[in-house]
Formats: structure tokens, sequence, C-alpha cells
């Protein structure tokens, strides 16, 4: 499981390891939050209204969940039942809520913090993307900083500061857990 601060690079860390790791799955999220540009339906997240995410919430279809910067965000328990039923291993790209969440529901989790190198590129990063308003783009950061001092709780923790370096530090991560798990069987 993957989180960490927005725009921290959590997605494209997330792409390269799917690309180069078979048997690994990523869970699709569902969100309220208004599509980014590129962003597709079904592959990035399952754009929802806050009506049918609510009401998804009072039916216990999450497997965890999250109100973050004014939108909301979750799991759907049945996607990642399903493929770790059919015996893949399961990537979640989530924030630091959701986290938390699957820490007390999967403690065998393996939970992986994304850092950004600091909190002047995080704010680059943000910036570049060029999605979000002054606003949220203060809002983002403050809560970044809360985040960061979360990173303690997880696993491990990947310095995002080069994307070749970072992408392998995360496939590496995978990997030894995999080796593991074969060497148990």
């Amino acid at each position: 499981m993957l989180a960490g601060p927005s725009g921290v690079g959590k997605g494209t860390l997330r792409a390269r390891v799917l690309s180069d790791i078979d048997n690994l799955v990523y869970s699709i999220s569902c969100t309220t939050r208004a599509p980014r540009e590129g962003e597709r339906e079904g592959v990035d997240y399952r754009f929802i209204s806050k009506e049918e995410f609510m009401n998804r919430e009072r039916q216990n279809l999450f497997l965890e969940h999250a109100a973050v910067h004014g939108n909301f965000y979750g799991t759907l328990r049945e996607d990642v039942e399903r493929e770790m039923e059919a015996g893949h291993d399961v990537l979640l790209e989530i924030d630091v809520q959701g986290a938390r969440q699957i820490r007390e529901l999967l403690p065998e989790s393996v939970l992986i913090f994304i850092a950004p190198p600091s909190a002047a590129v995080l704010e680059e990063r943000l910036r570049r993307r060029r999605t979000e308003s002054e606003e949220q783009i203060a809002l983002r950061l403050e809560n970044a900083k809360k985040e960061m001092e979360q990173s303690s709780d997880y696993s491990h923790v990947v310095l995002n500061d080069t994307l070749e370096r970072a992408s392998e530090a995360l496939r590496g991560i995978v990997l030894s857990y995999r080796n593991e798990t074969d060497e148990c069987q």
C-alpha cells in the first residue's frame, strides 16, 4: 500500500512498479473529485457522485475511506478481496487516513510511505500539475506537513527524489516481501 502527500508522485511510482512486476494489481479507488486532465474512468479512479459515495459508505462497501482535501476517496472491499482470492498481490494508493484504517484491518499489510525530498520540491510538483487553485495548494501543503509526521508509522519510507531511484526502491520492497513469502511456503 502506497501513501504520502498529494503531489509526491504516488501515481507515477505505482504505474512504474505495476509495469515491472507480474501478478501485482492496482485496486482502483472511488473518488468524488472531478477527473484531472488525462485521467480515465475505471483506470485511474472511479469518479462517482458524493451521494453515491455516501450510499456505498452506508452499505459498508469500502475497505477504507476518507475525506481528503474536500473530496471523498475509498477502496472497495470487494475489489481487493476478489484480487486476493485470485492469488494476486494488491497495490493500494491511498492517503494516510486510509492507511491507518488498513493497518487496523489488515495488520499484515506492507505500508509504504512516499516522501518528497523537501517541502519546496513538493510545492513545485503541485504547481506544475496546474490542477489546484492557490487555496487548494496551500491546503495540500499544510496537510503534507501533518502527513510527513506520520511516516514513522509505516513499514518503509521511499524518498521520491528521482523517479529512477524511487521506483527501484519500491520495486525492491515489493519483491523482498514476495521472496519472504516464497521461502515460507
